[in-house]
């Protein structure tokens, strides 16, 4: 079956992820706060992990988390108040080693900032065997050390995510679920490295290799 690209609408560019080459359509959605947190069972499902149950209680409960890689550790703070939906997830795969030896596979360094991960394939069109709706959108906004959910269009959530490494501008359409409070230096490091352009100028794999070594999950 086909794998859809998840894709970041910059501007009026519409900007492919990883090695794949077809467009996806990223209309912005208008999700608020998750009334009803449903996780579907969808295509593809790399590193398969099984499908959360999501429990409103335990998805309250704040956490951070901390990506060990090799260019560093960044450290981030899940928005479980707001999009409980998403960081159950997050929570969910993290502690069942989903994240761990992957890589982060795309750098933007113009037009939009991100460092794109999440993708245990390393090609843009991965996922972990389902999907959930979008959240938190609602006046959304990109500031640097934003962390976000990558999509292939409204509610087309998975595992891929982004870092903002540099304030930007994107339609809200991508869920804002956490806030890097250590490590922001690190993305910049990253940033400061540059990419290959394989996806066009200023869009590609990033020079400096960033690793995932393993994501440890701690609760407040």
């Amino acid at each position: 079956m086909l794998r859809k690209p998840y894709a970041l609408l910059a501007a009026a560019a519409l900007l492919p992820l990883g090695a794949a080459t077809q467009a996806a359509a990223a209309a912005p959605a208008t999700a608020g706060p998750a009334t009803a947190c449903t996780y579907t069972p969808a295509v593809p499902a790399d590193n398969f992990k099984g499908i959360p149950v999501f429990d409103p209680v335990k998805a309250a409960k704040p956490y951070s988390a901390t990506l060990r890689t090799g260019q560093g550790a960044i450290t981030f703070r899940a928005l479980t108040d707001k999009a409980p939906c998403t960081t159950y997830s997050f929570k969910f795969l993290a502690q069942r080693d989903y994240f761990d030896r992957s890589h982060c596979h795309r750098l933007t360094t113009a037009r939009i900032y991100v460092l794109q991960c999440g993708d245990p394939t390393g090609t843009g069109s991965g996922g972990p065997g389902y999907s959930f709706p979008d959240e938190n959108l609602t006046g959304a906004t990109y500031p640097a050390g934003t962390v976000a959910m990558a999509n292939a269009g409204p509610n087309t959530n998975g595992s891929q995510f982004f870092f903002v490494w540099k304030d930007t501008k994107l339609s809200p359409a991508y869920t804002p679920f956490g806030k890097v409070t250590a490590g922001l230096d690190v993305l910049q490091k990253i940033a400061a490295g540059g990419e290959d352009d394989q996806n066009g100028p200023g869009d590609g794999f990033p020079t400096l290799p960033v690793n995932i070594k393993r994501v440890q999950i701690k609760n407040k």
